[in-house]
């Protein structure tokens, strides 16, 4: 996106925002679909905890994109934006039975990712089609909290666990209609798709029942300038032929499904924020932002680089700097960072801030979520208003107490 874009977004609505190019998401969607014009019948689910404005969703929807949701209320978004029920499909972990009972009765599939949980459908809903999660025992992943595939994930049920599911299935007589699998996010080498593709295939081939089999995503994004990224383009060929050999195998024509979410949105967003300050120190130079990791947390959850560039002065003489925030805890987006002059009141964008980051911001220090806006073929819409303190009050309860 051109910077022009961006400060003229900045200007109109404020900092700090964020800022969506619904072209690129298109571009994202459709190469990602062309990767697998080999397999018959192919399902992407976006994945919507990546961004979750409802703008966003309807632009996946009319694409022919269904969704993956992870919570009841990520089902209720989809549902509000005008997903069918059956093109949502439900992966939580840990929740509640009355959790799963939400989703029923909004009748999304559901995928299944523990034996209790298991046998509770097949003891109480025995006619409900149902996909299961399986852990492959794979690390893969670019940090450890975006890795769940490992032995001591949480998320799914171990692969040494299938005999025990096969014991479940045939005596509740549960219809598994899929088989899910998700190792984790920022996967470099498709070889690591390929060994669980084999893990699941084995798994399959113990159900006649089963008609669609998820391979999550986790496709790994350039966040530098020349940084490695998952080629797409030569995974989907190498996939679709290991997929496309099972299914000759068993005589059976399978939905192949993907969940990509960063792959869809990372590269399309971006977070601008204007620069307070500029502090020297006896070591560094610092630009404090007018933002902070309630905002933007990557950063410092996950020791995530993101590109840093001044759009107001974009060929200013080169320095060195500390990027941080104004939260009251060290909230450092950067350290001796390269950045063209920084100047009081410029400017400063941070590229590939378009998965978990809005949906991370938070009110920490009882400041208001950013902006949100959406750049289609030049026009600028914005789909989420600043917050203000009233909206921060507005679920706060003054309780008749006696202090």
């Amino acid at each position: 996106m051109e910077f022009e874009s961006l400060q003229e977004a900045a200007q109109q609505h404020g900092s700090p925002l964020y800022v969506y190019d619904a072209n690129q998401m298109k571009a994202n969607y459709q190469q990602f679909t062309e990767a697998f014009k080999d397999v018959e019948h192919l399902k992407v689910h976006y994945a919507c905890k990546a961004l979750s404005n409802q703008a966003i969703l309807k632009l996946f929807k009319s694409m022919g994109a269904g969704l993956d949701c992870v919570s009841i209320e990520e089902v209720q978004l989809g549902l509000h934006a005008g997903f069918p029920p059956e093109d949502i499909l439900f992966t939580p972990n840990n929740i509640s039975t009355e959790e799963y009972e939400a989703a029923i009765e909004l009748g999304v599939k559901i995928n299944v990712d523990n034996l209790y949980t298991l046998e509770y459908f097949g003891m109480n809903h025995p006619d409900i089609p149902i996909y299961i999660r399986i852990n492959p025992h794979l690390m893969a992943g670019g940090n450890q909290n975006i890795s769940v595939g490992h032995i001591d994930s949480k998320f799914g049920i171990s692969i040494h666990q299938v005999p025990n599911i096969e014991r479940i299935v045939k005596k509740l007589n549960i219809n598994v209609m899929g088989v899910h699998v998700h190792t984790g996010s920022d996967i470099l080498d498709p070889d690591i798709f390929i060994k669980a593709a084999e893990l699941v295939f084995s798994v399959v081939e113990k159900f006649e029942t089963v008609t669609h089999i998820d391979f999550g995503s986790g496709f790994k994004v350039a966040y530098k300038p020349d940084d490695l990224h998952t080629n797409i383009g030569s995974f989907g060929q190498k996939f679709s032929k290991a997929f496309n050999d099972f299914c000759e195998k068993q005589g059976k024509s399978y939905t192949l499904e993907f969940e990509p979410g960063k792959f869809m949105v990372s590269n399309a967003g971006y977070f601008v924020a204007k620069a307070n300050l500029i502090k020297q120190t006896t070591s560094c130079t610092f630009i404090g932002l007018d933002t902070g990791f309630n905002h933007f947390i990557r950063p410092m959850f996950y020791n995530a680089y993101h590109h840093i560039e001044n759009v107001s002065n974009p060929t200013g003489e080169k320095k060195v700097y500390n990027v941080v925030g104004y939260v009251c805890e060290t909230d450092s987006f950067a350290s001796d960072r390269i950045i063209p002059e920084v100047r009081k009141g410029d400017y400063l964008v941070f590229k590939n801030a378009g998965a978990y980051c809005a949906t991370m911001a938070s009110n920490y220090n009882s400041r208001p979520r950013p902006v949100e806006v959406l750049v289609h073929n030049d026009d600028i819409h914005l789909i989420k208003r600043r917050e203000t303190i009233e909206d921060i009050l507005k679920t706060q309860v003054s309780a008749d107490i006696d202090y």
